[in-house]
């Protein structure tokens, strides 16, 4: 059989070339765009590289490979790929529990799980993620991400003076800092305030009221990062001090291999085996999903900004081949970054090949500015971590959502403890589990059975009013009002047994509201026709749709009460009704 992937994997780049319309104005625009986007991922990729656990070497590296890749093979116009705050804390589990090796399986197999949902087309449906548990994990994330910060935020160490141990319980993480609070560095303080100072002030750009100045400051702080400017500053600082013998912890004083320069790394197989696999499924299975909620999530917010369309299967793929390939060169997991994306958009970029040359842009930054980075100072990075995790925060959001049904609230919540106090994997899977068992709740509610009776008639359409002027006394009529599945198939037992009426002859069933039966509301249609053939009473069907009835043929249950009972209007039932009435 041969397999049919038309409009699964097509992506925007091929297009591109296919399209012969690619000026030399647009790749200028490009250009500029992929270069900016690139000084904007430098201080985010080592930031969320060490906030993670890993080395700021991976950090670029995963920037370098997955920009490229998602670039050239995913669904996006404009998508810019790479390492982002949301895995911080998962990445960071993960290589406490299985160590480095295991987070390279784990990204792997994370890799194969979001190319087969793009193959099997769950793009189109995982963008239905209900907005309570997004942002209730975002937000947890967010907060999770600030508490691991105040330990380089404030420069705290261990009462003794040597490294301060932090542990990774929320709850115990911010008893240990208040216990070493008496410990911290006012000049790594002083550069982490600066650092989220210059952060929001960058946000700011209509800060200053005179004409000329205003129009220049917007120029900047669209062109360059606040984070990169305050790695600037902090940086100098960092150097001076040290002149004058203060020492402030740097990213060379945990990496000293930096000062001597990186080259790239060499490809290098993993040792997977069946044990291995098995643990890492379901880590690998929360980094698939979150990968595929925050980059398909930027992916319409570039739509939005652009007017164009992604294509969400495509897009999964090219997730999912950029993290396969990333464990081979040491990286890490990677994903759409919005922040990036939308930095992209408003710089002028309109195609992949601003990210393909963002990517290039931070692989020359690998191979001859690495040295410098050696001099930055944690304060500096936990700073811009603190910012982002605001960003990240979702605060009105979440917010709005606690003035919303009480459903939602709890999913909210629930998800947003989990994250904090438990984790994202735990907080996903219950979350989706309370959200499915609401919406079951909801679903049932708006679904009913009833039986038509005078009383009813009177505040019913022409058309019921003219249904029961032509039931015979010996007619009863069952109306079933929206799906007829597991959560409501009872409900005909429930009205039966409620009933002191006369037993009908006839008994018709109304489904012209029904848009599809399950197995077991299936299963409970035929135990009311098993129960009314012991009691004598005729099980008829009207209003069937073409979807329902082909259920009803296939199952087999059309043949056991009889196709002649199976109507796809209530006058042709009521005719049939009336007859075998008449005949007795």
């Amino acid at each position: 059989m041969k397999l049919n992937f038309k409009g699964v994997f097509e992506p925007k780049f091929f297009e591109l070339i296919r399209s012969r319309n690619y000026s030399k104005e647009l790749f200028f625009k490009d250009l500029t765009a992929g270069i900016i986007v690139g000084v904007v991922a430098i201080p985010l990729a080592i930031a969320f590289a060490i906030a993670s656990g890993v080395s700021p070497q991976q950090g670029l590296i995963t920037a370098i490979v997955a920009g490229a890749i998602i670039s050239i093979f995913g669904g996006s116009h404009v998508q810019i790929g790479g390492p982002t705050g949301a895995f911080i804390v998962i990445i960071a589990g993960i290589i406490a529990q299985y160590g480095i090796n295991g987070l390279m399986i784990a990204t792997l197999i994370a890799g194969v799980i979001l190319i087969l949902m793009g193959l099997l087309k769950v793009g189109d449906i995982i963008k239905f993620m209900p907005y309570p548990i997004i942002v209730g994990f975002t937000s947890g994330i967010a907060l999770t991400i600030f508490s691991t910060q105040m330990k380089d935020f404030f420069g705290l160490t261990a009462l003794d003076g040597s490294e301060l141990v932090v542990p990774s319980e929320f709850i115990d993480k911010w008893i240990c800092y208040f216990k070493h609070f008496s410990t911290i560095d006012p000049w790594a303080t002083a550069m982490a305030v600066f650092t989220v100072v210059i952060g929001f002030l960058w946000c700011v750009r209509k800060l200053i009221l005179w004409n000329v100045i205003g129009f220049l400051w917007s120029k900047v702080t669209k062109v360059i990062p606040g984070s990169l400017i305050a790695i600037i500053v902090c940086t100098v600082a960092a150097i001076v001090l040290k002149n004058y013998g203060v020492e402030v912890a740097t990213i060379g004083s945990v990496y000293p291999e930096l000062a001597g320069g990186v080259a790239l790394p060499k490809p290098e197989p993993l040792s997977i085996d069946t044990k291995a696999v098995r643990e890492l499924l379901s880590p690998a299975f929360t980094i698939a999903i979150l990968c595929a909620i925050e980059s398909l999530l930027s992916a319409m917010v570039a739509d939005g900004a652009t007017g164009k369309k992604h294509n969400s299967n495509t897009e999964l793929i090219g997730q999912g081949l950029a993290n396969v390939v990333l464990p081979i060169f040491g990286g890490i997991p990677a994903t759409g970054a919005i922040a990036r994306t939308m930095a992209n958009i408003n710089n002028g970029g309109r195609t992949p090949v601003a990210g393909i040359v963002h990517a290039i842009f931070l692989l020359l930054i690998y191979l001859f500015l690495m040295p410098l980075a050696a001099n930055i100072p944690f304060a500096c990075l936990a700073g811009i971590l603190v910012v982002v995790s605001y960003n990240m925060s979702e605060w009105r959001s979440f917010k709005g959502i606690l003035k919303n049904p009480k459903s939602d609230v709890a999913v909210l919540l629930v998800t947003f403890f989990l994250t904090v106090i438990f984790d994202l994997t735990i907080a996903i899977e219950v979350g989706l589990l309370i959200a499915f068992v609401l919406f079951i709740k909801r679903v049932m509610e708006t679904s009913s059975i009833k039986v038509i009776d005078q009383e009813l008639q009177r505040t019913e359409d022409p058309e019921s009013q003219s249904v029961y002027e032509r039931v015979n006394s010996s007619v009863q009529i069952y109306e079933i009002d929206g799906p007829f599945f597991f959560g409501v198939a009872n409900k005909f037992d429930e009205i039966d047994s409620g009933s002191k009426k006369k037993k009908p002859k006839v008994r018709i069933i109304r489904m012209r509201k029904v848009p599809f039966i399950d197995s077991t509301g299936l299963k409970n249609l035929r135990s009311l026709c098993d129960k009314s053939r012991k009691e004598k009473i005729q099980i008829i069907l009207s209003g069937v749709t073409e979807e329902v009835n082909q259920v009803l043929q296939k199952s087999g249950f059309a043949d056991e009460l009889g196709r002649e009972f199976i109507f796809d209007h209530i006058s042709k039932a009521l005719d049939k009704a009336n007859e075998l009435t008449n005949n007795e």
